[in-house]
């Protein structure tokens, strides 16, 4: 089964769904260590349960390693072995069928939106105007804005009020992708064993 088709039908326009989102969430709030009155940091889309806001995230998953000097460094590598295995996998035949290739095609989205805002949102941020390019880079961030407050989370993380770890549509793309991985891994398992 051949990938270009679900680029372009999946991955194309999702990267730019979580690009155009992105760029309106920066457009929209202030950066978040901005001194703003409390209703300007947010937009309450669903009362008690879902907001829009504005996060800088410098570390990995969940935000692991936020803030610390190594994070911004170590992510463009981390996305180069994951594109080095998607390569594998392909070569492999280890993503079978149409779900398979929409988990690789949802990979590529969420890997290549989050690389993009490491790579320039660092650059776009006023204070580094001017900046050389490696504390420009230094600095890159994603973009996360999806705030969701779940019912008990606070019994189980206390510090986090509720919130789940912000996140966007490219972070989003992977989580399904992983699902859809181990379904398609799950199913292929017991097709062998029958």
């Amino acid at each position: 089964m051949k990938l270009w088709p679900w680029l372009v039908a999946v991955t194309v326009p999702l990267y730019v769904l979580d690009q155009v989102t992105k760029f309106w969430v920066i457009r929209t709030f202030p950066v978040p260590w901005a001194d703003v009155p409390r209703e300007e940091r947010f937009i309450e889309v669903i009362p008690g349960f879902l907001n829009w806001v504005r996060v800088h995230n410098q570390g990995v998953a969940f935000g692991m390693g936020n803030g610390t000097e190594w994070a911004p460094l170590v992510f463009p590598f981390i996305s180069l072995i994951a594109f080095v295995l998607i390569t594998i996998g392909l070569k492999t035949r280890f993503f079978i069928g149409k779900v398979g290739m929409l988990a690789v095609s949802l990979l590529i989205t969420g890997i290549c939106g989050n690389l993009t805002d490491r790579l320039i949102q660092g650059s776009l941020l006023e204070e580094m105007k001017g900046a050389p390019l490696w504390e420009r880079l230094k600095e890159g961030y994603v973009v996360d804005f999806i705030d969701v407050k779940l019912p008990l989370y606070d019994k189980i993380v206390p510090s986090s009020g509720g919130h789940w770890p912000s996140f966007n549509v490219a972070d989003s793309c992977i989580c399904i992708a992983a699902v859809l991985l181990f379904v398609s891994g799950w199913r292929a398992e017991r097709k062998s064993e029958s």
